[in-house]
């Protein structure tokens, strides 16, 4: 299995593809937020400046799109003090316990620390993949975890 994590400004074929895949993930649920396939695709066309937020990230396994993962400034109205944020990681089911989504995070914060930045911030609902990843969780929410990752 070759996996490589690239620039998804780099693979502008995929965008509506990783688009759909973060609807799917954390939108589809909820409409009452408005946001459709499209305009998330039309955010993820503003991610191409490899110096600054947003960045896009897509992990290709033997040449195929696999998950992905974005780097912003904020992910969450209620925690504005926060940032920047991973967000939107999602793994393609078939790929997913195959090393990609940890992959992508590492990736993440390999850029983060590139552009000088010391911590990340991220929203989940599955703490324990980001612990083994070094990430602690900086508050709590019922079964909704917001936690700070070092860089």
């Amino acid at each position: 299995m070759a996996l490589i994590v690239e620039h998804l400004f780099e693979n502008p074929d995929h965008r509506r593809l990783v688009a759909g895949w973060i609807f799917d993930a954390f939108w589809r649920e909820r409409p009452e937020s408005g946001l459709a396939i499209a305009s998330l695709e039309a955010r993820l066309a503003d991610a191409t400046d490899l110096d600054r937020i947003p960045l896009s990230l897509l992990a290709l396994v033997d040449g195929h799109p696999a998950g992905t993962v974005n780097l912003i400034e904020n992910d969450d109205s209620e925690r504005r003090h926060l940032r920047p944020w991973l967000a939107a990681l999602v793994v393609s089911p078939e790929f997913r316990r195959s090393g990609v989504g940890a992959a992508l995070v590492r990736s993440c914060r390999n850029h983060a620390a590139r552009l000088g930045i010391a911590e990340l911030y991220l929203g989940t609902d599955i703490p324990e993949f980001y612990r083994r990843l070094g990430a602690a969780v900086a508050e709590r929410d019922g079964d909704h975890f917001v936690m700070r990752l070092p860089v």
